[in-house]
């Protein structure tokens, strides 16, 4: 094993995308709490770097989604995918640790697989969801899987890779803790005003196929709801994006890339439009009801409707086994059908409340083994792995 030392053990992450630099953030916090020596290096965004990483090269150069999308940028991927290996070849770091960006991840850590460094994936790849059979290419990759989702483990277990649930993230996010008061003084929302929250992603790639939807439905909810104060809260990687594409709204929105300032809304909230994703259990925890809409290429969406293998993309809906919130994909991300739905949110108390009466069994669901923050489990995780090896003694 290369690079131990019982004192200072160094630790290479990478995280791709702003879900991942959050994740990699808490991490990196519930590690130094428990040895303070534990050095890190790697790829990371704002949020790791508030908590004292360097990152190799910016972050946003890796959030890319998509089967078509990601084409322009493959020998850009391709450059920082050599920086990557040639940095931890000349750290030779104690452990790596690869959070979610399956796409970039698992080319690293197959691409690093013969240094003699141990590995962790943090966050599943989703290949129970679509293409089951990819789970075949990944033995060797890593040294133990940490999972987010209660039903992972069993999965990958039954495929031979060693794997852990360590609880999902959203849940010590802070999502519920909003103060709806605070939200509407700091931006001059009257009392009575309806708060809509719209939220497009994290990605680049994403943003630009949502907004315009998103602005084309606030021109036709004008007539029927002329008090809607739209709420955009997006990660500061793409706030210049967001503001570019919103200038010809009819509705000028509120811009959020406060974390704080996020949870506000989300208290203040009425209803919610999201893209799938994790943004659907933080809006869940906050008991905003909401319906989850996505765009993608043409070309894109046909293959993965071949390809997939679940009944629903919202995370909530997976998680409950029923469509506990509407799913407006593709043809159905259309205005008149999401001003529809917005209208049928904030007029219908009864179907609000069911959903969130459903969010509260899906989100007791994902609480880790024995009430441990997820951060702390992952943490315990990573550090009884370097133990294990003997770089350090084992977590408490």
């Amino acid at each position: 094993m290369v690079g131990l030392s019982p004192s200072s053990p160094l630790i290479w992450i990478l995280a791709g995308e702003a879900s991942g630099d959050v994740l990699g953030a808490r991490l990196m916090l519930a590690l130094r709490a428990r040895n303070p020596h534990i050095r890190f290096a790697g790829v990371g965004g704002p949020r790791m770097v508030e908590v004292g990483f360097e990152s190799l090269f910016p972050m946003r150069d890796l959030a890319v989604m998509g089967l078509v999308e990601i084409l322009p940028r493959v020998r850009q991927l391709a450059r920082r995918l050599d920086q990557a290996v040639e940095d931890i070849a000349a750290h030779k770091p104690d452990l790596v640790i690869t959070i979610d960006s399956p796409g970039f991840a698992l080319r690293l850590l197959r691409r690093i697989a013969g240094m003699g460094v141990l590995r962790v994936h943090y966050v599943a790849p989703q290949v129970w969801a679509w293409r089951q059979k990819r789970v075949r290419k990944f033995p060797g990759l890593w040294d133990e899987l940490l999972c987010l989702l209660p039903f992972e483990e069993k999965f990958f277990g039954a495929h031979g890779l060693k794997t852990r649930f360590v609880g999902h993230p959203v849940l010590q996010s802070g999502a519920q803790e909003g103060d709806a008061a605070r939200f509407r003084a700091r931006h001059g929302v009257a009392e009575g005003a309806r708060v809509l929250v719209l939220m497009p992603g994290s990605r680049r790639s994403e943003v630009p196929r949502l907004l315009p939807v998103f602005g084309r439905m606030l021109a036709l909810l004008r007539a029927s709801m002329p008090d809607v104060v739209p709420v955009v809260p997006v990660s500061p990687v793409v706030a210049a994006t967001v503001e570019r594409a919103v200038q010809d709204w009819p509705v000028r929105p509120v811009i959020v890339t406060d974390v704080q300032d996020k949870h506000d809304a989300f208290a203040a909230a009425g209803a919610a439009l999201t893209k799938s994703g994790t943004s659907t259990l933080e809006l869940a925890l906050a008991g905003v009801p909401m319906a989850v809409t996505y765009r993608v290429n043409p070309i894109t969406a046909f293959m993965a409707r071949r390809l997939i293998r679940v009944p629903y993309v919202a995370m909530v809906n997976l998680l409950a086994g029923r469509k506990v919130v509407p799913e407006l994909l593709q043809e159905n991300c259309a205005p008149d059908v999401l001003a529809r739905e917005v209208r049928r949110l904030f007029d219908n108390p009864a179907a609000a409340q069911a959903q969130r009466t459903a969010f509260a069994s899906v989100l007791h669901g994902l609480e880790g083994p024995g009430g441990v923050l997820p951060a702390d489990a992952a943490a315990s995780a990573v550090l009884d792995l370097l133990a294990a090896q003997g770089s350090v003694r084992p977590a408490p």
